[in-house]
């Protein structure tokens, strides 16, 4: 909880992997520390809160896969123009761990421009059939085996040598009603809708909602856009209001078809996700999980966030990351939970 990182990793022995979650002001130190600590291993980090049954808020998180695993980690730069460009390196990883589809995940790190940074990777993922999940980090940093990155997607690939994995996603929300919004006057790159049904953006959220200016934001936790995308919803959080506009936190096409999204029962939710893990995983040696900061604010707002992570808890080994983005297979999604499990 103080950003003691020497205090984190007490206990850790001969790790093959390590995953950092540190805070903004201690980042570079405990980047620094950890390679110190653990030189030679393999790791990944980002700048975000941290979790297993109780948050930590501004100190330091540290997971560790201690054995059963083959894992290579690596970096995609360029992620805001050109992650493409160095592709290779996650194809040559690939073949270095012998990765297969039953027991191979990719965990990433990225430092924005997530919807491109996840086309690019699930492009090579994708073909080999390999799961993979993940999340945005705070400050546009990222680290790799003890060295930053600015403007990159930090990736670990991680083979369980003793069983399965598999990815999970939980969303909380459904349609509020049967209402349909057609965007429109979109700034695709600032993630900002112009219009919905031909009318200002801002006012039609406040009248469907029957709220005033200053509740936009507010209401926003609970009642986010959601874009049909065949049997899928994907989520799309509200950042703000700007002047008639709304800041999203995922871009927006012109004639997107959207809805505006309520809370469903959240315990129901949490419950059968939890249910449904341990009915394809009898036996769990981890889990890796990553809630939306939009999430964890939604959760405080109802005074549900420790019931949640208890919850969690009942799977064994859990741990995971706060983060601003959350990915699963090749989605970018909002306001969801991505996690992994280990056999």
């Amino acid at each position: 909880m103080k950003g003691d990182l020497k205090e984190a990793v007490r206990g850790i022995k001969t790790p093959s992997l390590l995953l950092l979650m540190s805070n903004q002001d201690q980042f570079e130190e405990h980047v620094e520390q950890l390679e110190a600590e653990f030189p030679g291993v393999p790791s990944i980090g980002c700048i975000n809160m941290s979790y297993d049954t109780r948050v930590v808020e501004k100190g330091v998180g540290v997971v560790a896969y201690t054995e059963g695993v083959a894992a290579a980690v690596n970096v995609l730069e360029q992620a805001f123009t050109m992650p493409v460009k160095y592709i290779q390196r996650l194809q040559k990883d690939l073949e270095q761990i012998g990765a297969s589809p039953q027991n191979t995940v990719c965990i990433n790190f990225c430092t924005g421009n997530d919807a491109c940074v996840v086309t690019t990777m699930y492009s090579v993922l994708g073909e080999r059939k390999i799961a993979m999940m993940g999340g945005t980090g705070d400050a546009g940093k990222v680290s790799l085996n003890g060295k930053i990155y600015e403007d990159a997607v930090a990736y670990a690939l991680i083979k369980n040598q003793n069983g399965k994995v598999k990815v999970y996603k939980e969303n909380l929300f459904q349609p509020r009603d049967d209402y349909r919004l057609i965007a429109s006057k979109t700034d695709k790159s600032n993630y900002v809708i112009g219009e919905l049904n031909g009318r200002p953006a801002k006012q039609v959220y406040k009248e469907l909602l029957q709220i005033g200016d200053e509740e936009v934001t507010k209401q926003a936790l609970s009642n986010p856009f959601g874009k049909i995308s065949g049997q899928d919803m994907c989520i799309i959080s509200i950042k703000e209001p700007i002047g008639n506009t709304l800041s999203c936190y995922r871009p927006v096409n012109d004639s997107d078809v959207l809805t505006i999204l309520e809370p469903k029962d959240n315990k129901k939710i949490v419950e059968e996700t939890v249910a449904k893990i341990k009915g394809d995983f009898p036996h769990i040696s981890a889990v890796f999980s990553v809630n939306c900061i939009l999430r964890y604010l939604f959760f405080l707002q109802n005074n549900e966030l420790q019931k949640y992570l208890d919850a969690m808890g009942t799977l064994g080994s859990h741990a995971g990351v706060i983060g601003y983005g959350e990915h699963f297979n090749d989605q970018f999604l909002n306001q969801t939970m991505s996690c992994v499990v280990f056999e």
